[in-house]
C-alpha cells in the first residue's frame, strides 16, 4: 500500500492467502519412490517449515505469539503459528504458535503414483491476517523456498471496515491480480492463468513451470544412463502429471 487509509476504530478486514505448491519427481523403482518420500520428508520436516514460516512472519511485520509443530509417521509435517500485529512476548515454550489476530499454517503431503513411477510432494500454506497486514508480499519468498513445479494461489478479502465518515470499505488496497505481487523474473519461468471474481474480492492464480530439465526430475539417476526412448516416456509422463495437476482434472 502506498499510503494508509484513515479508519474509524479497528480495521477488521480479513485477508486470507492459500498457497499450494507441487514438486514432481521420477523414481523408477518402488524402493526409489520410498527413498524419495523419505528424502522429502527429511528436507521439509517441521523444524525447517517452522523456520520458513517465522521468516514469513517477520516479512509481514507480525510477531509470533505461539508455535505448534508436528512430524508424522509415515511422512508429512504440520506447523501452525499464531501472530500479532503489535510487538508481544510469546507465551510459554509450547509447540503451538498462535496469533491474536492472524495465523499461518503449513502442511506437507508426499505421495507417489503406483504405475508411472512419479512421486509428488505437495505443500499447503495458509496465511490469514487482519488489519493492515497483507501476506501477498511474501509470494516470491514462498515460491523460492520450495521446488515449485505447479503453484496454485487463492487470495480473498472478507469483512469490511469504515472510514471516519462511516462509509464501508470492503478492501483497503488495490488489487487486480495475484501476479501483480510476483516478480517478473519469477513469472517468466511459468505459464500463469488468473480466475478472479472481483465482485467478491476473490482472486485465483495457477502457475506451471515452462521449461522441464529431465535431470532435475530424476532421483538417484543420471539422465545419460537412460535410453532415449525411456527419456521420452518419462518426459511424456511428467508433462501429463503436471498438466493434470495444473488443470485440476483427469485429462489423459
Amino acid at each position: 500500500m502506498s499510503e494508509k487509509l484513515k479508519l474509524y476504530g479497528f480495521n477488521n478486514l480479513t485477508k486470507a492467502l492459500s498457497f499450494n505448491i507441487y514438486d514432481v519427481c521420477y523414481a523408477k523403482t518402488a524402493r526409489e519412490q520410498k527413498d524419495y518420500i523419505a528424502y522429502i520428508d527429511e528436507q521439509y520436516n517441521a523444524e525447517r517449515l517452522t523456520k520458513i514460516l517465522t521468516n514469513l512472519t517477520d516479512m509481514i511485520g507480525a510477531t509470533v505469539l505461539n508455535i505448534a509443530r508436528q512430524d508424522y509417521e509415515p511422512q508429512g509435517a504440520s506447523v501452525t503459528i499464531l501472530i500479532a500485529e503489535e510487538s508481544m512476548i510469546p507465551a510459554g515454550d509450547t509447540q503451538l504458535a498462535h496469533l491474536d489476530k492472524s495465523h499461518v499454517t503449513v502442511h506437507t503431503y508426499p505421495e507417489y503414483h503406483p504405475e508411472t513411477c512419479l512421486a509428488t510432494f505437495r505443500v499447503d500454506i495458509d496465511v490469514a491476517t487482519c488489519g493492515e497486514i497483507t501476506p501477498l508480499s511474501t509470494l516470491d519468498y514462498l515460491i523460492g523456498s520450495f521446488d515449485s513445479d505447479i503453484i496454485t494461489m487463492d487470495y480473498r478479502i472478507r469483512g469490511f471496515t469504515r472510514d471516519v465518515n462511516g462509509r464501508k470499505l470492503f478492501t483497503d488496497h488495490r488489487i487486480t491480480s495475484i501476479q501483480d505481487y510476483i516478480k517478473e523474473e519469477t513469472l517468466r519461468c511459468y505459464d500463469a492463468v488468473d480466475i478472479n471474481v472481483y465482485e467478491a474480492n476473490l482472486f485465483h492464480t495457477k502457475m506451471m513451470l515452462k521449461d522441464v530439465d529431465l535431470q532435475n526430475y530424476l532421483f538417484n539417476t543420471d539422465v545419460y544412463e537412460l535410453p532415449p526412448r525411456v527419456r521420452l516416456e518419462i518426459m511424456h509422463n511428467l508433462r501429463k502429471e503436471m498438466i493434470e495437476i495444473f488443470s485440476g482434472r483427469n485429462i489423459y
